[in-house]
């Protein structure tokens, strides 16, 4: 480069503008640093929405045919689709719009408003008596603070007063964005008839409902319009309480009636429970607190727990809010280890740095790593990037990367130095001789970590910041190492150095020289040897175990337990309170929360939400340590394998990375749910066989019963009664229905009539129940009807409009998904091969979600390779030079696979990533020695000679770099996101550092020719 582009120089003239500069970025970066975002997890997009319609009265066979079916068609034509699910009940349907992986996150609020116009413009094609469709897509609303409110010598209608006016305080606080209540019972006032008094009496009950709806009706009475004033006309008689209702009059053939000598008044709760919640086995009412996308929740924890000791100082004794969920305490406690590992890693580097360079040529890198460090906090700031478990990761991998260009300038600032020049023409001499060479090799790392920035998936979206970091960081080290570093040298290392005499190599130089002639020489056998190595590393690959994404490393337990079908809430909250009872006493478990009728809320941005379902409840359980987690969930298991045989159970810890479930899964979709049904027992007779599989379930299978009125049409009508009389009759008994509503202060209670209690759960008193006809007379109802038993299923999901049924599976301890389904592959593709047309198994779970991720980062590889190809071909503009500093690349997979097998780690996908960043780390190294080489012939040496030269001349700040890269992965190789990423990476840049500085000076002389220098004999 000329001196025209010399940045070292011009830096050199200008130092008190760039000493300014430099003072000024650390300053800021502090400074940004302070502003960051804390959080957990990285914000991802969830791609789902859901929509949901009613149909009361409706079975699951009309509801699919007249209300699922229309939605799903229509929606359809939604842009950027993947696939729809739906989940239809008797009289609801629900419909999940899932979007492409690939669809810019940007881009997903048009989609959405795209799915309400269309099921708008279809809303006059549903049957009478639809109610919504309504649409959900706050999916990704994540209740980081939740707080569980019991009560001592309350009501619950007192406790949640005292709950709202805490979420009306806590609403205040800065940084919140939404704050919802769950486990609250809506009050109910009961009206119960007797059917057989209402009989003996001749009273019609729709004309006592219709009389109650009457009274209570909200209707304008007018204004009088006076001279001087307006007058408004307000007519008494509205319900404000149960006493009321009682009150209420009525005039039955010249005889007065009170409601409370025909009927019970009754308050009391929703029968049956809306979802429940219980705090270590205490009924409660818990309240979720979401932060506003960018907070700092850490901001919001300290914010929250001041607003609720305020709270709390005013609550009644008996009334206590207990932490349930404390995202801030998790995420600073993170942060703080992230923090912790991030300054060993900084003292690991300095360590190398100072041992290998000196006291003084160490303090320039030394400085240039908090320079660099606080431009990358400037950058995040900018760009949107919190301080969260991918990034603080970033961050570390970085650090062993960033220090590269700085050690390269002040080794060669050394050498100049210590040849003689002087401070300034020696920091000048390193950019003129490094500086283009470093960038190649900054942008080549770079462009090596470019699948991860645009892999366009979920996954890809979740591990986004790995590549903005490192290559913020990258690409700063690259300016400070040019500008900045030079400087600082100038400032620290010595003016003039004692000359070194080029005399004799010390021994460690000796015996790596004799050792890389001897490899030239034995060109072959090296290349051999090392291709060899390959090959076996490639087959040992298929031992080492795929994988996701990890399980978190939090202590939460999640215990879910799902009954059959047709099983009510009741049952589920007996079988939850047994689960409890295990709890109890447990001396590893610091706390637990139940959740019966329906899954937790998310207080963990990628847990697996589940939908409320009467069959299922789910309890956290918050164990004291992860060894105590272990042992929770072996006595769990245990437990509820030997006392629990009714129960599908599942006990797993939280996941990392987008949300998946059960890890082993198959889908069987096709249009008759019956033969659907014979497949999916077949499924699971083939994934039973493995021992390795346990817990093999469905996600719906079994029918329920159901009774059948069969209505005499003829006989109906010469009677005058309608199968709609019949049902709103029926529906009276059994369920009960809202005839009104009582307003009590802020809350609406609906009013429900319905038959006593002995009369709602018994058959006779339905066989016996007496119809109401025309002409004020009763028939009894086998005189226009029969009644008869039945099955149906009491559920059906569809996915793309055909029915589906997901096997399920559990596996053991260290088992991957992948691993059981490669090896169950030939039996399922027999299977797949053996059904009708239209039928078809396909796998699910985690191994489709990681084949999609993949699928994600594999499409961006072309782009990374080329970008990598243009960036060399500027530095090398030579083909074959090219292929040469490429060649190494593949050689990692030796280290990679060797590393991961000792250290027993899976290959999952943020390993994966680890994998292709590598190449870029080895081309960088490769590059530096094939750009000496060439600078050696440029100078007059022979090939033979430059190359051993060259190779020699590169040998201590190719292995110091490589060195600081590899020891600052150490502090994150314990844990369980990043450890095997750090095991690939520091095993693939070991080996290749090797082969870069012995297979890669071999085949140089084998590509080009090169003969042996007889001077060099001696080497030998």
């Amino acid at each position: 480069m000329s001196d025209s582009l010399n940045l070292s120089d011009w830096a050199l003239r200008h130092r008190a503008l760039v000493w300014f500069f430099m003072v000024l970025i650390i300053a800021a970066g502090l400074f940004s640093y302070k502003r960051l975002g804390r959080n957990e997890d990285p914000a991802f997009t969830f791609k789902t929405m859901v929509v949901q319609a009613a149909w009361p009265g409706a079975t699951v066979e009309e509801m699919i045919k007249q209300v699922t079916d229309r939605i799903e068609k229509k929606l359809q034509e939604t842009p950027d689709l993947d696939f729809i699910k739906s989940y239809t009940t008797a009289g609801v349907t629900t419909v999940f719009v899932n979007l492409l992986g690939s669809t810019r996150s940007k881009d997903v609020p048009d989609r959405w408003y795209q799915v309400r116009k269309k099921i708008g413009d279809i809303r006059g094609t549903f049957p009478a008596g639809v109610v919504g469709p309504g649409f959900n897509d706050d999916f990704g609303d994540t209740y980081g603070i939740l707080y569980a409110f019991t009560a001592d010598g309350f009501t619950p209608r007192q406790l949640r007063d005292y709950v709202d006016g805490a979420r009306s305080r806590l609403l205040q606080i800065h940084d919140v964005s939404k704050i919802d209540i769950f486990g609250a019972q809506d009050e109910k006032v009961y009206v119960e008839f007797s059917a057989r008094q209402l009989a003996g009496l001749k009273l019609d009950r729709q004309a006592l409902i219709a009389a109650l709806q009457a009274q209570n009706a909200v209707t304008p009475a007018g204004v009088v319009q006076a001279a001087d004033e307006r007058v408004l006309v307000q007519v008494t008689g509205r319900f404000r309480s149960e006493e009321d209702l009682r009150r209420v009059n009525f005039v039955v053939d010249g005889r007065i009636f009170r409601l409370s000598d025909i009927a019970t008044v009754t308050r009391g709760y929703s029968d049956p429970p809306s979802p429940l919640f219980r705090f270590n086995g205490v009924p409660a009412i818990g309240l979720g607190i979401a932060m506003r996308s960018g907070g700092d929740v850490l901001a919001l924890g300290r914010n929250a727990q001041a607003a609720m000791a305020e709270i709390t100082a005013n609550l009644p004794v008996g009334i206590e809010p207990r932490m349930v969920a404390d995202q801030p305490e998790v995420v600073e406690r993170a942060v703080n280890d992230f923090m912790e590992a991030l300054l060993e890693a900084v003292a690991i580097v300095l360590g190398v740095s100072f041992l290998s360079l000196g006291l003084r040529a160490g303090a320039v890198v030394a400085c240039s790593i908090p320079l660099v460090l606080a431009a990358v906090f400037m950058a995040m700031e900018i760009a949107g990037i919190d301080l969260q478990r991918v990034s603080l990761g970033a961050l570390i991998i970085a650090l062993g990367l960033l220090v590269d260009d700085a050690m390269i300038t002040v080794e060669m600032m050394v050498t100049k130095l210590e040849e003689g020049l002087d401070s300034a023409r020696a920091a000048t001499f390193a950019y003129t001789s490094t500086a283009f060479p470093m960038l190649t090799g900054t942008l080549v790392t770079v462009a090596g970590f470019v699948p991860i920035g645009f892999a366009k998936s979920a996954a890809g979206e979740y591990t986004f910041s790995i590549f903005a970091v490192v290559a913020i960081a990258l690409l700063v080290s690259w300016v400070v190492a040019v500008i900045f570093a030079p400087l600082i040298g100038v400032a620290i290392l010595p003016a003039a150095m004692k000359q070194k005499t080029h005399g004799e190599p010390g021994p460690i130089m000796r015996r790596f020289r004799s050792l890389l002639v001897r490899a030239m020489r034995a060109r072959w056998i090296t290349i051999g040897a090392t291709l060899a190595l390959l090959v076996l590393s490639a087959l040992a690959l298929r031992f080492v175990p795929q994988q996701f994404f990890p399980a978190s490393d939090r202590p939460e337990l999640l215990v879910d337990l799902s009954l059959p079908r047709s099983a009510s809430i009741y049952a589920s909250d007996r079988t939850a309170s047994r689960l409890e009872a295990l709890l109890k006493g447990d001396s590893d478990i610091d706390r637990w929360t139940t959740y019966v009728g329906q899954g937790a809320v998310r207080f963990y941005l990628p847990l697996n939400v589940q939908l409320p379902n009467e069959f299922f409840s789910q309890t956290v359980v918050v164990t004291k340590s992860l060894d105590a987690r272990e042992r929770v969930r072996a006595r769990l298991e245990k437990a509820l394998t030997n006392d629990f045989p009714e129960v599908v159970s599942r006990i797993s810890p939280l996941e990392l990375g987008p949300p998946v479930g059960w890890p082993l899964q198959y889908r069987v979709r096709g249009p008759d749910p019956q033969k659907v049904s014979d497949i999916a027992y077949r499924v699971a007779g083939v994934v039973a066989t493995d021992r390795r599989t346990q817990s093999t379930n469905f996600d719906w299978i079994e029918p329920m019963r159901a009774l059948r009125i069969r209505v005499n049409q003829d006989q109906a009508r010469l009677l005058g009664v309608s199968s709609q009389a019949l049902a709103q009759s029926l529906n009276a008994v059994v369920s009960g229905g809202t005839v009104t509503q009582i307003r009590d202060d802020i809350y609406l209670i609906d009013t429900i009539a319905r038959a006593r209690a002995e009369d709602r759960i018994s058959r006779s008193t339905t066989k016996t129940l007496e119809i109401p006809l025309p002409n004020g007379k009763t028939v009894p109802l086998l005189q226009v009807a029969t009644m008869e038993y039945g099955l149906d299923w009491p559920l059906i999901w569809r996915r793309d409009r055909l029915a589906t049924i997901t096997v399920q599976a559990d596996l053991t301890e260290g088992v991957q998904p992948a691993t059981v389904i490669a090896d169950l592959k030939t039996k399922i593709a027999e299977l797949n091969a053996g059904l009708p047309q239209g039928y078809e198994v396909a796998v699910g779970g985690t191994v489709e979600e990681s084949a999609k991720s993949q699928a994600s980062v594999v499409a961006v590889l072309p782009l990374a390779g080329l970008l990598m190809l243009m960036i060399l071909m500027i530095q090398l503009q030579s083909v074959s030079r090219l292929f040469l500093v490429l060649s190494v690349a593949p050689f990692g997979l030796i280290g990679v696979v060797l590393a991961l097998l000792v250290a027993h780690k899976p290959l999952g996908f943020v390993a994966l990533l680890g994998v292709m960043a590598l190449v870029g780390m080895i081309v960088r190294n490769s590059v530096i020695l094939v750009d000496q080489i060439e600078t050696e012939i440029a100078h007059g040496r022979s090939g033979w000679n430059a190359v051993v030269e060259a190779t020699s001349h590169r040998f201590r700040p190719i292995l110091l770099t490589a060195t600081a890269a590899i020891l600052g992965m150490i502090p994150i190789a314990p844990t369980v996101f990043w450890g095997p990423m750090a095991y690939a990476i520091m095993g693939g840049l070991a080996v290749a550092t090797v082969l870069t500085l012995v297979f890669l000076p071999a085949l140089y002389v084998t590509w080009f020719r090169i003969p042996e220098d007889p001077s060099q004999a001696s080497n030998g």
